[in-house]
């Protein structure tokens, strides 16, 4: 066990770049589960019409925030390859793109009425939908321009300034989100607009946070934060090359999920709520995974880039035991003690219609504990290969599986079967163990281990992309 723990690649490594991620991811959880908990106290309509809402806009933009997030693959693969020079530069050049489709997602301000109109949902929840999805697509600008900035330090492994700045940014949205819904300090009482207005002031405040900490005098002087601001064509095509799958990766599966939760949004408001409170009980043992996610990614990139594809293995595998072993301990927690979660929601809802939303979370609070291990597997295995450029690998899986396994059957189950909620969750607990299941094989596949995303050098020996011989570990 003390071997596991120490040297390259074990518990201590991964821990120490995992734990400031998950903290940050647990902020951003916390964050998004009291405002959900704010909107339970609000009105059901509100919590009902925050999840379709707020995942629509979370799935059109994923594309963006997938290309964007890969930055971090090219500071690690820089940071592992001691090229400290080239990190401001790749940095900026994912900065220049988070703006620009930052932009692109205002554009769909217009499209709003229209797009919840085809879903279905009841007058008084659409209109609800419509509004709070305008003021979020107003959020993407700052949204994708401080995850472009935090790259610079989640790539370097500085991972504690990441988690400080999540912090600070998730206390002034919980503060913003208790002003604004109930009309506190002051502010107007604005309801699900409020809880928008929350969220976008708190991203915006999180990207000027990192504007001025890659600004410090040692940053300028070691890695060109400033001084590299100018545009870099070929550099900004090598990210798009990698980044735009990964970015229509992240797409896939979350706009996966919002089709499914649009589609459970016709089997009323009880099912659409009770969906709603599991998914956000769900995010206390997704999120921090994705944190993990982060650190496989990164310490992978930093192997890979250093000429050390054994140590990446065992990184890998050092977070496949750590989220396997948390997210035992959430499963066990979402069967055998429900009350412990859904107690938030229900401590402030209304008494005569909570009930039946509660009844039914806790029954499908025992689809997420069937799957959340096995999505703490899959988070692990595909951050890896993504972590070395494959991300093509990662489009075209994601593609098949989210069309064949939640998509499509749950259309045919629920709107044309009309087999009801249940039938639909089997399916999302299905997708999630196949999807474990085809990166675990990729992983042991080993290509993942001769590709790089970074320009060649002298020394190298090999081009961007290209493949060498490596022995399988």
């Amino acid at each position: 066990m003390k071997k596991r723990w120490m040297g390259a690649g074990g518990y201590g490594e991964v821990l120490k770049i995992a734990i400031p991620l998950i903290l940050s991811m647990g902020s951003w959880s916390l964050k998004h589960f009291v405002d959900r908990v704010f909107l339970a106290w609000y009105s059901d309509d509100a919590l009902a019409a925050a999840l379709p809402a707020s995942m629509l806009s979370f799935s059109i933009g994923a594309f963006f925030l997938g290309t964007v997030g890969y930055v971090n693959t090219f500071v690690a693969q820089y940071s592992g390859a001691k090229r400290p020079e080239r990190v401001g530069a790749v940095v900026w050049q994912g900065f220049y793109f988070a703006i620009a489709a930052g932009f692109v997602m205002m554009g769909l301000i217009p499209l709003s009425p229209w797009i919840f109109g085809m879903a279905g949902h009841e007058p008084n929840i659409k209109t609800l939908e419509i509004s709070y999805f305008q003021i979020l697509c107003v959020g993407w600008i700052p949204l994708l321009g401080q995850q472009a900035l935090s790259c610079f330090f989640t790539g370097r492994g500085d991972t504690r300034t990441v988690m400080w700045v999540s912090m600070a940014s998730a206390v002034a949205n919980i503060v913003l989100d208790y002003a604004w819904i109930f009309g506190n300090f002051g502010f107007p009482e604005w309801g699900i607009d409020g809880a928008g207005w929350g969220t976008v002031a708190s991203q915006t405040f999180e990207m000027l946070l990192y504007m001025i900490l890659i600004s410090k005098v040692r940053f300028r002087r070691d890695f060109n934060t400033w001084s590299s601001w100018r545009p870099d064509k070929e550099l900004f095509r090598r990210i798009l090359r990698f980044g735009t799958p990964n970015g229509v990766q992240f797409f896939l599966e979350v706009f996966g999920f919002t089709i499914f939760v649009m589609i459970v949004g016709q089997l009323g408001r009880v099912a659409l709520a009770a969906t709603n409170v599991t998914f956000n009980i769900n995010t206390l043992a997704f999120l921090p995974m994705i944190g993990m996610g982060i650190a496989v990614s990164t310490l992978v990139g930093q192997y890979l880039g250093s000429e050390k594809p054994e140590i990446a293995v065992r990184a890998t595998w050092s977070a496949i035991h750590l989220s396997s072993t948390y997210t035992g301990i959430m499963a066990l927690l979402f069967v055998f003690a429900p009350q412990i979660f859904v107690f938030a929601f229900e401590s402030g809802a209304d008494p005569d219609t909570f009930p039946e939303i509660k009844a039914l979370t806790r029954i499908l609070l025992r689809f997420v504990a069937a799957y959340c291990v096995f999505e703490a597997i899959y988070i692990a295995f595909s951050s890896t290969v993504k972590g070395a450029g494959d991300t093509k690998f990662v489009m075209y899986t994601t593609l098949a599986a989210s069309s064949s396994i939640v998509v499509l059957p749950v259309y045919v189950c629920v709107s044309v079967l009309g087999y009801g909620l249940f039938a639909a969750w089997v399916f999302a607990s299905l997708y999630t163990i196949v999807m474990a299941l085809l990166f675990y094989l990729r992983f042991r596949g080993g290509k993942w281990k001769t590709m790089r995303v970074i320009e060649a050098t002298e020394g190298m020996g090999m081009e961007v992309g290209a493949e060498r011989d490596v022995p399988a570990i």
